[in-house]
């Protein structure tokens, strides 16, 4: 009785067979998803794990019909097994038959498989109300009234958690935060419930606390609607903490399918386990910072920031006769950074961590509060208190690592003349010396020196935060800020960008302020860290005591939100800060 209920609540609802679709380019044929084959269960969540380029998002995109040209699927079957809230058990529908603008895969997209992407703010309309957005779907697949429609918006905003939700139908995407832009993207998927939910990447830029919200309320949701989810993602926190069955993807090609927690107690293939073990290797110290530590020890401050101040002018008032507006980014920040020192700066998005790492460089004049930094001969200068063209030679000395390698170069000049630049706007180095630097730069970061003549859209996203490494460390600096320098990269990527930075480290006698919001990170990298909360640092210690052992209710509510990679970890104790 027990297994025919199981079949019943459990029925096979979307189910892809040798599944192949390819670009088209000049040259040749790009084969994006090879032969692919996976099924989806009502209740149940397949997550879908791979590095960036695998086929992870055109399989995904295939089943939707919404491939960017030239692609298109060549073989295969994509089957539903259920429309209008009925199965289909005798004739499934073939979506592959279908085409891309017919009206029968317009009345499938977002009423029997919805889809929620990546990054929300391009997925929204910027210009049309959050209300609006979801009314439309609403009207256009429910055939509801406008009124009808946005008192459903109102509900659905209500139920995935957004607060005051007739407010929020009137307000525009631009006004919401990354968690709510999310949250709204789950109320329009949901609006006419689907039968499949696809999630790409939904968490991706998301803080480890907004993340853990998100996954909890597509978990609940799913419970709620019987809804089969398929969730795609690079982490394997994630995976081991929300999958029923996983699929590991690879260059377009499945590598290994099957129940969650058998593929992480005996993965079988190499690649799997090399994913399952980068990420339980990111869980603990890096041995390679251990062992630099026990043969020279950190040295004396260098950098001491003390009681820093950073308001933002909001409103200047009009004409003198209002007073002028601010927001308090930062409130009174002191932390210290030793030579030889990697120092984690840890918070939730808008904690002021990067507003304090601009700080430090002078990208930001502070409001009050002293920065002093000892430099090379010894001598202690405030760099708040200098003017913009007194600090050409201490921003040599201290150089930045952005979080986005794509959107930090400029997509018009060459590697070379990127990493280049500020060697030869400083008057350091020129001509065929600059040339030589470059090349050896490349070497350091693991680049060969053909790259020098190419452009950053040639490169893959761990290439390109190499090229950000090799430009930071050009002018040979002492401190190097490092702003989310891994958060955009997978797995594998991050583990050896850290381990790259580790080994620089180690050659040029480099400190570094590693600014992120994933705990673990720190743990892995960092020998001391200090977590802020709006605007303030809360907690400041050992970066092993901190993670063990956080004496903060903040602190502690961070560590509780990070997905552990082991699903015999899952837990449903969160400790909620507010």
């Amino acid at each position: 009785m027990n297994n025919t209920t199981q079949k019943n609540t459990n029925p096979t609802v979307l189910e892809i067979k040798n599944l192949v679709t390819e670009f088209p380019t000049r040259k040749e044929t790009f084969r994006a998803v090879d032969n692919v084959s996976y099924s989806l269960k009502a209740g149940k969540t397949l997550c879908v794990v791979g590095e960036s380029g695998s086929g992870k998002s055109v399989t995904a995109r295939s089943i939707l019909q919404i491939l960017d040209a030239p692609g298109r699927i060549v073989s295969g079957e994509i089957l539903l097994h259920t429309q209008g809230g009925k199965t289909l058990k005798e004739n499934p529908i073939d979506l592959v038959r279908l085409k891309s603008r017919s009206r029968a895969i317009r009345s499938i997209r977002g009423r029997e498989i919805a889809m929620i992407f990546q990054e929300p703010m391009s997925s929204l309309s910027p210009i049309h109300r959050i209300g609006n957005q979801i009314a439309e779907v609403l009207q256009l697949h429910e055939g509801l009234s406008k009124k009808q429609a946005w008192a459903r918006s109102v509900i659905l905003l209500e139920q995935v958690g957004i607060p005051e939700p007739e407010i929020a139908a009137k307000r525009f995407s631009f006004e919401f935060s990354g968690g709510m832009r999310q949250r709204a993207m789950i109320a329009m998927a949901l609006a006419c419930n689907p039968s499949v939910l696809i999630a790409d990447e939904p968490t991706t830029a998301l803080d480890v606390t907004t993340q853990a919200e998100v996954l909890e309320l597509i978990k609940s949701i799913q419970a709620e609607r019987n809804m089969a989810v398929l969730f795609i993602t690079h982490d394997i926190g994630v995976v081991a903490q929300i999958a029923d069955e996983v699929v590991v993807m690879k260059k377009g090609k499945v590598l290994e399918k099957g129940d969650v927690f058998n593929i992480f107690k005996n993965p079988s293939h190499p690649y799997t386990q090399e994913l399952i073990s980068s990420a339980r290797e990111l869980d603990q110290p890096a041995i390679q910072r251990l062992e630099a530590r026990a043969r020279q020890k950190i040295g004396k401050p260098i950098l001491i920031a003390e009681n820093v101040r950073k308001e933002f002018v909001i409103s200047s008032g009009m004409f003198g006769l209002k007073a002028k507006k601010v927001a308090v980014g930062l409130k009174d920040a002191s932390i210290e950074l030793h030579a030889g020192e990697n120092l984690g700066i840890v918070g939730e998005s808008g904690s002021g961590k990067t507003t304090l790492a601009r700080c430090l460089q002078r990208i930001y004049d502070n409001t009050a509060g002293k920065i002093n930094y000892t430099d090379r001969n010894g001598k202690s200068v405030n760099l708040g208190e200098l003017k913009s063209n007194q600090l050409r030679p201490y921003w040599r000395d201290i150089r930045t690592i952005f979080q986005d390698p794509f959107g930090s170069l400029n997509p018009r000049m060459t590697i070379a003349k990127i990493i280049g630049e500020p060697m030869l706007v400083s008057g350091e180095l020129s001509g065929r010396e600059l040339d030589m630097r470059v090349e050896e730069l490349l070497e350091l970061v693991g680049l060969p020196a053909s790259a020098a003549q190419r452009y950053p859209h040639a490169f893959s996203g761990g290439q390109r935060q190499r090229v950000a490494i090799a430009r930071a460390i050009g002018p040979k600096p002492r401190i190097i800020i490092a702003d989310e320098p891994t958060s955009a990269l997978d797995l594998s990527l991050r583990s050896k960008t850290l381990d790259l930075l580790l080994t620089l480290q180690d050659q040029m006698d480099l400190s570094f302020i590693f600014v992120t919001h994933d705990i673990s990170v720190v743990r892995y990298f960092c020998d001391r860290v200090a977590v802020m909360y709006k605007g303030e640092i809360i907690e400041v210690g050992d970066s092993e005591t901190v993670c063990t052992n956080p004496k903060h209710l903040y602190t502690q509510s961070l560590l509780s939100a990070v997905p552990k990679p082991d699903p015999m970890q899952r837990s449903n104790k969160r400790i909620i800060y507010s």
